[in-house]
């Protein structure tokens, strides 16, 4: 028997990178995945690469509406949710005199009241049908402390894990676990934009900071999507139902706590 068979989930951001290498270790271990992503194209692309066990559904985590129709639609599909996985999100970077509110209200609106509508819609149907189930949202090692030039993607990483431990207390009484996953540098297409933020206020060339950081990391090298996938089944598995409102380091000995 699989992890999660018979399980469902709903990954927000799931058409590429992480939240895609999620979708690809849940159907692996028995579920089906609702591919959730602003971008329908994309997502629909990567659900023809999944196959049957997943179902591209458009997710707008900025909009209300757009949250409850892919709640509806999932269940419509599915007729459940077991597991959310809160993925979707947006960097940003610059010096504190130069941060612009309207770049502020952008990534806060993706990386935290995305995290936090969405999580509560889908625990909303959750407490409904009864049963419980599992949260797992995706903070940073940027939430565990301030950088110089990223202090608004640092502070909504914050926000995350906050997020995370006051519904971990509060869900856990409907059988609801809600825990978080905090990566450090994650090599793919999000890091090749965060350092083309840094080749620019850094005056470095491109590659420069990506290869710095990797060399930085204990561990030796940059994280892959593949180097995460295991804390997400761990997660979201029977096994971890006596962890509540924890966020776990898979960073590469980058930070302890």
């Amino acid at each position: 028997m699989k992890r999660l068979d018979g399980k469902t989930a709903l990954i927000t951001g799931a058409a590429r990178g992480i939240g895609k290498a999620f979708a690809q270790a849940y159907i692996r271990e028995g579920a089906r995945v609702a591919i959730g992503d602003i971008d329908l194209e994309r997502a629909s692309a990567t659900t023809s690469e999944l196959g049957d066990p997943a179902v591209a559904v458009e997710m707008d985590v900025t909009d209300q509406a757009s949250i409850e129709e892919a709640v509806t639609n999932t269940l419509r599909k599915f007729g459940r949710i077991d597991i959310l996985i809160n993925n979707a999100a947006l960097f940003t970077a610059a010096p504190i005199t130069d941060i612009e509110r309207s770049d502020f209200d952008t990534v806060f609106a993706v990386n935290v009241a995305g995290t936090l509508f969405t999580m509560q819609a889908v625990a909303r149907h959750m407490i409904e049908r009864g049963g419980g189930g599992k949260i797992i949202n995706m903070a940073s090692q940027a939430g565990r402390r301030g950088e110089p030039l990223v202090a608004v993607y640092c502070a909504t990483k914050a926000a995350v894990i906050s997020l995370t431990q006051s519904a971990g207390l509060n869900l856990i009484q409907h059988g609801i676990n809600v825990n978080a996953i905090s990566p450090g540098v994650v090599d793919g297409e999000h890091w090749d934009g965060v350092d083309a933020f840094f080749a620019k206020l850094e005056d470095k060339a491109p590659g420069q900071k990506k290869r710095e950081v990797g060399a930085g990391v204990p561990y030796g090298r940059m994280a892959t999507v593949d180097d995460l996938t295991g804390m997400a089944v761990f997660l979201a598995s029977a096994e971890a139902d006596y962890i509540v409102a924890q966020t776990y380091n898979v960073d590469g000995g980058q930070w302890m706590s």
